[in-house]
């Protein structure tokens, strides 16, 4: 699985909307679609923002692992 699935389930599982993704790791709306689509990744930083949003390792984000 992708970035861009794993996302885009892990913010169905939150019930978070991109709009408060965006605010809790300091993106626009716009970046928080570009990654839902694929069309952008995130930085290093960001990535660790959005894993302490969504509560998942980076690992699992990145597809390294399938565990949370």
């Amino acid at each position: 699985m992708e970035f861009k699935e794993r996302f885009n389930e892990l913010i169905k599982i939150s019930g978070k909307s991109q709009v408060q993704i965006a605010e809790e790791i300091n993106v626009s709306k716009q970046c928080v679609s570009d990654y839902k689509s694929g069309k952008s990744c995130p930085s290093l930083e960001t990535l660790c923002l959005i894993c302490k949003c969504l509560e998942v390792s980076a690992d699992y984000l990145l597809g390294l692992t399938d565990e949370y």
